[in-house]
């Protein structure tokens, strides 16, 4: 059985086989490979049996975000400390704090979870980049809003620099898994610059904890897929059948409904209070984000594209989106319409590769399943001689990401032909050869 399934369908087992390897491998991102989300841990202050510090965590990466319900971070003490009181930020579970008498500290737990507090906290409970309810923007879309910040009173911890000893073991989810954390290092202690710019502070210990984010981690299977269209040719290549799961499969792919079921708004609602797993409309490719791209127009001096973003998960709103597309003729980008864009050159002058986004209060904000489902936009590209063509399938993208995820493309042999491709005509011209060669046996023998 098996082998007769490698003898027929080669192409689709070389397809998924290429597929597993090239997700497993996505810890290194070739368009990103610097991005990190960088945890640092500044003393500004000692305390009577601890330290105060400022914990801050930076998103260096160009394009991936965490999304609501936002990160959470985690590390293990060295010795037996305790949080005693904390500001922009809270622990998920206060633990034992028996031993404790008169004062109750705000956390006992040897491995603590902070988490972000909600927009609209109280004043006297902010500090600066606090209070976004744990989301993150790219560095490249809002990097204002890229920062996050709570500080920390710690207690049975040693008032001196001899005696503290540096939290180990740190984790971070944004809002799964993904992220891997490395080592805390001592480095050199920070600066601060006063409003006036008059004075510059320092931290009297800082150290730094490094998280970076592996697609494979998060998530076993991809969650989104990309199909192909063009104005010369009516074939429309779907996303690959199971790009992200199958039908049937709940323990992989999650549970899907189907859009024409009756009481479909009571199913979505009552669905489950896991707001990160997804619900996903039942589709033969089962992801919950699908782009279209669509070449729609071929000028004298440009050429048109439109790119389309489904949302099929009934259980996600994804604001403040974002596209990475890779495609060579980026370089003669001539017009962007109702995106935001801006180049993302990880080979120095090649500019092959562009970055996505809607704009604010417009379209920036991709709806769950349903009619309100979509966003989209066209793109304009001037014509360099040398290198355009519709041939070969080089129209088409050669890489998309959604929000920092890799998408399932289809494979090459399936886009659609060119009118003029020579391979079809090949195709065609064998097919009539070998038809009238059956007619003509057929009538000698008659």
């Amino acid at each position: 059985m098996f082998f007769s399934f490698l003898k027929h369908c080669p192409r689709i087992l070389l397809f998924l086989l290429f597929t597993l390897f090239y997700t497993s491998t996505e810890a290194y991102d070739p368009l990103d490979p610097n991005g990190n989300i960088t945890i640092k841990w500044d003393i500004i202050s000692w305390a009577p049996d601890g330290y105060i510090a400022v914990v801050t965590m930076n998103n260096f990466q160009r394009y991936r975000r965490i999304s609501a319900p936002g990160w959470s971070l985690g590390w293990t003490w060295a010795k037996k400390e305790v949080i005693w009181a904390m500001v922009g930020g809270q622990t998920t579970e206060q633990g034992d704090c028996l031993k404790f008498k008169e004062t109750i500290p705000h956390c006992c737990e040897r491995t603590p979870t902070i988490v972000d507090l909600l927009p609209g906290t109280p004043y006297n409970q902010q500090i600066a980049n606090c209070c976004k309810g744990g989301v993150l923007s790219s560095w490249t879309q809002d990097p204002t809003n890229s920062v996050a910040a709570f500080r920390v009173t710690i207690g049975r911890a040693g008032t001196t620099s001899k005696t503290v000893r540096l939290p180990r073991n740190f984790t971070l989810k944004a809002p799964g898994p993904g992220y891997t954390c490395g080592p805390t290092k001592i480095v050199k202690p920070t600066k601060f610059i006063s409003k006036d710019k008059r004075r510059v502070t320092q931290a009297l210990m800082t150290w730094n904890v490094t998280c970076t984010y592996s697609q494979f981690q998060a998530q076993k299977l991809p969650t989104c897929c990309v199909s192909l269209s063009s104005f010369y040719n009516d074939t429309i290549v779907q996303c690959p059948t199971c790009s992200c799961g199958c039908q049937g499969n709940t323990a992989q792919s999650g549970s899907c409904i189907d859009p024409s079921a009756p009481h479909l708004a009571s199913v979505v609602n009552n669905s489950g209070n896991n707001s990160i797993a997804p619900l996903v409309r039942c589709t033969s490719h089962m992801c919950p984000i699908r782009v279209h791209w669509h070449i729609k127009l071929n000028y004298r001096e440009y050429w048109r594209v439109k790119v389309t973003i489904n949302n099929f998960n009934y259980r996600m709103n994804y604001s403040d989106w974002n596209l990475v597309v890779q495609h060579p003729n980026f370089d003669n980008l001539t017009r962007i319409f109702s995106f935001n864009y801006e180049s993302v050159i990880p080979y120095g002058s090649i500019n092959d590769t562009v970055m996505l986004w809607g704009v604010k209060y417009y379209n920036d904000f991709l709806m769950h399943a349903g009619p309100s489902g979509n966003v989209q936009s066209e793109l304009l590209f001037g014509k360099d001689k040398s290198t355009f063509m519709f041939d070969k399938g080089w129209a088409f993208p050669r890489r998309i990401y959604f929000n920092g995820d890799i998408c399932v493309m289809p494979p090459p042999d399936a886009y659609p032909l060119s009118p003029n491709n020579g391979s079809k005509q090949e195709v065609s011209f064998l097919s009539l050869t070998m038809a009238l060669l059956v007619a003509l046996v057929f009538y000698a023998y008659v």
